[in-house]
């Protein structure tokens, strides 16, 4: 039997926030997966060294979590006042899809010092000392994002002493703007930032019964519902959802009725190929409790709690799409995330998360009774993790 050699593909493993993902200059793909389709998807499945019925990703690049499953395509951007074009791949762990419906707000933070380290923004634009706004479009929901990167003696700064946590260790700052995000874009379903027209609705969900629950689309699509109701208090860690199937099928359940009413899908089993949007989320209000990595976390730190799945499972801090989600949520009056952080008008919110807390903006504003969300605005930061090439089996795809 002949065995082909294996493929040399260039590529940079990088952290962006609480996750870490492969990159790929889109001219450096093998041509038949420079478009979407089954060779792309089988290429990045194999990278990632997916599906991988042990759960491990052993033989591949992954890390076995919805965090460490990821793959980016960066290219020129063929929009007018971009700089690239970033396209998302969220791969499964233990089946054969790569689900390319949302974002990942945390790789978003990668981005920006990926293109400028990458070649796509001209070095005479960037500043000798200072910051570099690189306009990003991202592809997967046609959205605008803009990375404000640190720029030291013409580089990128990666380096610095901002902590966040989730991140063991510190590094330099790098503010992400989220630019309209709930305004219909290309990747949208609905359209409308509260898809079902109300701030709070009653969701039938088949086997648990009717939940109050905040249906929005900002960031990304995210089903909110209060802690109380499903048994919790918000301040729950990994453990304690993510070792009880009872609970990971409760939880999904509600995903499904959510995605459902919201339009994201015609029929449950449609769910099983859309599992990364929409997300579904629970919140509370403030109360005391330790993190992941052991630290205090007191009631007068935050204005509430709030726990969130990715890919079935309790996320170990939280997603940056679903941090603009909060966020936003927080910011109007009446939906169970702004109830839960004590009502009123906010344009900052500090929520409490299983690694501890994060701190994020939104402006939001009311016309002709439609509520809309300009901006999202939190702070993250990002490394180069390794950078060369990874290699392929030449007949994976």
């Amino acid at each position: 039997m002949t065995h082909l050699p294996q493929l040399r593909i260039p590529a940079t493993y990088l952290r962006g926030g609480t996750s870490k993902g492969v990159f790929f200059r889109l001219d450096d793909l093998p041509e038949r997966a420079r478009v979407p389709g089954p060779a792309r998807d089988a290429l990045l499945m194999r990278v990632i060294g997916s599906p991988d019925p042990y759960g491990k990703h052993t033989d591949g690049m992954g890390g076995a979590t919805s965090s460490t499953s990821k793959c980016v395509i960066i290219s020129r951007s063929t929009r007018a006042d971009h700089d690239v074009d970033y396209l998302y791949g969220q791969v499964s762990i233990d089946t054969a899809f790569v689900d390319w419906s949302g974002n990942c707000g945390n790789l978003s933070t990668a981005v920006g010092p990926f293109a400028i380290a990458a070649g796509f923004i001209d070095a005479s634009r960037l500043p000798r000392n200072g910051m570099f706004a690189v306009r990003v479009w991202q592809a997967n929901i046609g959205k605008t994002i803009i990375v404000h990167v640190p720029i030291v003696d013409g580089a990128v700064q990666e380096t610095g002493d901002f902590e966040l946590d989730g991140v063991t260790f510190p590094a330099a700052e790098i503010v992400l703007e989220f630019i309209d995000p709930a305004d219909e874009g290309e990747g949208d379903v609905g359209g409308a930032m509260f898809p079902t027209g109300n701030l709070v609705d009653p969701l039938d969900v088949p086997g648990i019964g009717t939940l109050n629950a905040t249906m929005i689309t900002a960031g990304i699509p995210t089903v909110f519902v209060n802690a109380a109701d499903i048994g919790y208090d918000g301040t729950e860690l990994q453990p304690a959802i993510n070792d009880d199937r009872a609970a990971l099928a409760r939880l999904e359940a509600i995903r499904v009725a959510g995605a459902l009413r919201m339009g994201l899908i015609a029929t449950p089993e449609e769910a099983t190929k859309r599992q990364h949007t929409p997300k579904i989320a629970f919140v509370a209000p403030p109360k005391d409790y330790t993190s992941s990595s052991g630290k205090r976390i007191t009631a007068t730190d935050i204005d509430l709690n709030v726990r969130a799945l990715s890919m079935g499972k309790l996320h170990h801090a939280m997603m940056g799409t679903a941090s603009v989600a909060i966020a936003t949520a927080a910011a109007i009056p009446g939906t169970l995330v702004n109830f839960a952080a004590g009502g009123g008008t906010r344009d900052v919110v500090r929520f409490g998360h299983p690694s501890g807390t994060l701190r994020v903006g939104a402006d939001v504003r009311q016309v002709d009774g439609q509520w809309t969300v300009t901006k999202a605005v939190m702070s993250r930061s990002a490394r180069v993790l390794m950078e060369g090439a990874v290699r392929v089996p030449a007949d994976a795809f």
